[in-house]
């Protein structure tokens, strides 16, 4: 007769076997496994190292490409400006770097740089957009007239631009040098603009701005900028905006001006001024606004170009 103890030791002899097999069997799979695991983790390295040492050789590629357009780009530009005069516009996101870098290539290129605006941060931030509009109105000298759009950009433009411009048929001053020193002052007080010390009008403007605007309100921002200089290109002989790597995208100033067809139709842009090649752009469109023609200069997808073409 087979015992209780007998049914015990059996059944516990099984479960044991079946441990042992899941055991040495778990341990055969985990072990294949872990091959399998580390010959994908070496392949992703050596695909890591080999992205690596792929983006080390563009960089310095990019490098010695910038290093060349700097070098060139003087002699690309001589005489390009020579007899014009241009004032500078910077937005609150634009470098001091690049701004200089801008002028030294205008200067080079002949220009006259009568002067500097600097633009707060109040003047794209939408909250600020209202009081844009009533200090505008307020600080218009006599003689100026608003243009009838009500968006803040351009309402600014319609201020700051006869300030900074010569009048493009008569080649004179369309402010007094009293009136222009109070409208800065009225829109240094609010944050909006600065001048810088001696400005004079120019003939031509160049309108600095940073890349892709990100964040709550990017897109009036952007439009801002972009319809902003618009009316600068419109209260003189002409204008450009330049941004940087990024400002071609939806929320970049560029972007904004080029899928507009009534900017793209007067004014200039380029994509890229953080580089040589773009700061050789800017010039040469400056001075094809001189010849009141406009472009779209870069390496974004909706450039027509790197550069204009170079005239004598």
């Amino acid at each position: 007769m087979i015992s209780l103890r007998y049914h015990i030791v059996s059944i516990a002899a099984v479960f044991l076997a079946l441990a042992v097999g899941v055991v040495m069997g778990s341990s055969s799979v985990s072990d294949r496994l872990l091959a399998g695991l580390g010959d994908q983790r070496q392949s992703l390295q050596d695909q890591v190292n080999a992205l690596n040492s792929e983006r080390t050789a563009l960089r310095a590629q990019v490098a010695a490409a910038d290093r060349f357009d700097s070098t060139v780009g003087p002699m690309a530009v001589q005489d390009q400006l020579a007899q014009r005069s241009v004032v500078l516009i910077t937005s609150a996101d634009t470098s001091d770097q690049q701004r200089d870098a801008v002028a030294q290539l205008l200067r080079t290129a002949g220009a006259d740089v009568t002067g500097e605006v600097h633009l707060g941060h109040a003047f794209t931030d939408p909250d600020r957009a209202d009081q844009l509009r009533l200090v505008v109105t307020e600080l218009l000298p006599a003689g100026v007239q608003l243009p009838t759009a009500a968006d803040p950009g351009t309402l600014a433009g319609g201020l700051i631009g006869p300030l900074t411009l010569l009048n493009p048929q008569s080649g004179q001053p369309q402010t007094g040098d009293q009136e222009r020193a109070a409208a800065f002052a009225g829109l240094a007080d609010g944050g909006f603009a600065t001048a810088s010390p001696g400005l004079r009008p120019a003939q031509l403007a160049v309108v600095l701005t940073g890349g892709r605007i990100d964040g709550d309100g990017a897109g009036d921002q952007a439009a801002t900028l972009a319809r902003f200089a618009t009316q600068i290109d419109r209260a003189g002989q002409g204008a450009v905006l330049a941004g940087d790597a990024g400002s071609a995208d939806g929320t970049g100033a560029v972007g904004v001006a080029r899928a507009d067809p009534a900017i793209a139709s007067i004014l200039s842009t380029v994509d890229n001024m953080g580089s040589g090649a773009g700061r050789v752009a800017v010039v040469l469109a400056v001075r094809e606004q001189a010849d009141r023609q406009s472009g779209h200069y870069g390496v974004a997808s909706s450039a027509q170009g790197p550069v204009p073409d170079t005239r004598g």
